[in-house]
């Protein structure tokens, strides 16, 4: 065990709860501690990447930023499960719909998470690893979806390290029946799958690849909310 403050997070052992729900937009997780938790307390402020811990309907969580990108969040999860004994991580993110059945507004639920990255190879394992969502997070979330009746879609999704790419890149994803792409979750599972730990990633989708509708500023006001419930529901 490490000691704590890392070089990336400047909190102490136990200033961290057991469940962190993150999202990469760090004053998204300002937006949740105050939304969503009681008696929130800042944690981190170390490059900007603000972190809360409180406390949700009489339990102990946090809330934090991750940055976008593999290497991002690879770094914060990895300093979460090994130097912070963090249980739980819960990312809550934008995706790209690349199905016809996904539409703005619509949560996709991460079940497993195909990715363009060399992140695993530092594993040097003997095939290709499949990162997958740790099944009791991902079984209580689409009963929690099905409960608020929020539209959802559960499957594979992308964790690519291209936000702009070339054309053509995402047309053999879509034709393996990839539903959404988004640039962080495979990291996410890899690092929890290492340590042990458990994960899963919700997105709410903020465009259509294959039509080009793009959110407004107010259906992302109001439907942004939506994954952030689901994520609570599972503390």
């Amino acid at each position: 065990m490490a000691q704590t403050p890392t070089p990336h997070i400047g909190a102490q052992l136990g200033d961290i709860a057991k469940t962190v729900i993150m999202a990469g937009d760090p004053l998204r997780a300002k937006f949740m501690a105050e939304k969503f938790l009681t008696d929130a307390v800042q944690f981190n402020n170390v490059r900007g990447m603000l972190g809360f811990t409180g406390t949700y309907n009489g339990k102990r969580v946090s809330v934090m930023g991750h940055g976008m990108g593999v290497p991002s969040i690879a770094i914060y999860s990895y300093e979460l499960f090994h130097f912070f004994e963090v249980d739980t991580i819960i990312r809550v993110g934008s995706a790209g719909s690349y199905s016809e059945d996904l539409h703005i507004g619509d949560l996709a639920i991460a079940q497993g998470a195909c990715t363009d990255s060399n992140y695993a190879a530092q594993y040097e394992m003997p095939g290709t690893y499949a990162p997958i969502a740790d099944f009791s997070l991902l079984r209580a979330a689409v009963e929690a979806a099905e409960r608020f009746g929020y539209r959802y879609k559960v499957g594979n999704i992308l964790s690519s390290d291209y936000f702009y790419c070339e054309e053509g890149h995402i047309d053999k994803w879509i034709n393996m029946g990839v539903m959404a792409v988004e640039m962080e979750a495979a990291a996410l599972y890899m690092n929890a799958a290492r340590a042990g730990k458990r994960a899963l990633t919700i997105c709410t989708i903020s465009d259509e690849i294959l039509t080009g509708k793009v959110t407004t500023p107010e259906q992302r006001q109001t439907t942004f909310t939506q994954m952030m419930d689901v994520a609570f529901a599972l503390v």
